[in-house]
């Protein structure tokens, strides 16, 4: 039974119970995005988070107009007290300028926003995507428990298996052998931090309501190894946790095309390079790239072992070519145009509000409360 504990505080599921969690004190954000009703009513996401009774939700939408009144049409079937962020909502664009705050918009800014909105009305705060066929009950319950024992900074864990196959391929083929190659000629504290994270890129977090308005974000893609980086200064080793939430079984990207994962991939290096900047990491990119496909090489025979022994099928030689297309986003950061923590910026979440839900006679009022 695997009880090992990594640099930060790791909670596995021992049991297949579910901890007591501080669900009455707790908001959840869930980012949805898509260009039809069907693409954005997960119907069992809903039923389960109803069952499950947070305080408060809070949705950030990015869809068209008519899909953002149907979705909150639908969504006011549930026994849920649910806010909609309409996340591409023309009045938003143009109060996020007035603040100084435009720029490139994507999930990671939507999840910002929402974070905002949440951390001004819970003391905790969880995250989580919605596409996961295997959410369950337990779920919001062991992201969010930790934070009564005294973490700020929660992170989701899981395998990633569909159909016989191992998925979570940004993850395994690009994110850990990049760390694994950093490590091998940097002893830093921060790169052992990052480490430790078993899915590094997972969506599903929980935190304080302090430490949500503290937070620096990444726009697009980069957002969650990005925040790992955000939170290793705010909370650090000793205020971080992991916990085990099974196996996840949710839409995978195909990995050519605009939502594809060679496309992810530059955003999350950005995301990761820069964090490793922020704190003074000095990476020499020539050599990284090196070191990268022989971490991979060695990882690769280990996720053929991992694929046997549980009779996954397994094709080396394709995850070999898919990592190496990966390669190129080991590269120094560019330009830097994250969001700023909220408690830098002179907007408040009142305005959002007013911004993401404004009438017109094109769209009509779309919030749910």
């Amino acid at each position: 039974m695997d009880y090992a504990q990594e640099q930060i505080a790791t909670l596995h599921d021992l049991t297949g119970g579910t901890p007591d969690a501080p669900l009455a004190e707790s908001a959840v954000v869930v980012p949805i995005a898509g260009e039809s009703k069907s693409a954005v009513t997960p119907t069992h996401i809903f039923e389960t988070i109803e069952a499950v009774g947070p305080a408060d939700v809070v949705v950030p939408l990015r869809a068209p107009a008519d899909v953002a009144r149907s979705f909150a049409e639908w969504l006011a079937e549930f026994d849920l007290s649910v806010t909609v962020l309409w996340c591409n909502a023309p009045e938003l664009d143009r109060m996020l300028a007035e603040h100084g705050l435009g720029g490139e918009s994507g999930k990671g800014r939507d999840v910002w926003l929402g974070l905002g909105v949440a951390a001004d009305r819970a003391e905790y705060v969880a995250v989580h995507d919605a596409d996961a066929t295997t959410y369950t009950e337990s779920h919001l319950p062991r992201l969010l428990a930790p934070l009564s024992m005294d973490y700020r900074f929660v992170k989701g864990y899981y395998a990633r298996v569909e159909n016989d196959q191992l998925y979570g391929r940004l993850t395994r083929l690009f994110v850990a052998p990049v760390l694994d190659a950093l490590a091998r000629y940097h002893e830093d504290p921060l790169v052992d931090y990052l480490s430790a994270f078993r899915y590094p890129l997972a969506g599903e977090i929980a935190l304080t309501a302090d430490v949500a308005t503290s937070l620096r974000a990444q726009r697009t893609w980069g957002l969650e190894i990005g925040m790992l980086g955000e939170v290793y200064s705010a909370v650090g080793q000793g205020g971080t946790a992991q916990v085990d939430l099974g196996i996840h079984r949710h839409d995978h990207r195909p990995v050519e095309g605009n939502e594809g994962l060679s496309n992810m991939a530059p955003p999350v290096g950005e995301a990761l390079f820069r964090t490793l900047a922020d704190h003074e990491v000095d990476v020499a990119y020539d050599r990284l790239q090196v070191v990268f496909e022989d971490a991979t090489d060695r990882l690769l025979e280990q996720y053929a072992a991992e694929a046997s022994f549980n009779g996954l099928s397994y094709d080396m030689e394709a995850e070999r070519e898919q990592s190496r297309t990966y390669r190129t986003a080991i590269d120094p950061p560019g330009t830097d145009t994250r969001l700023p923590a909220w408690t830098d910026t002179s907007l408040s979440p009142a305005e959002v509000l007013d911004a993401a839900t404004a009438p017109s006679a094109a769209t009509g009022n779309i919030l749910t409360d």
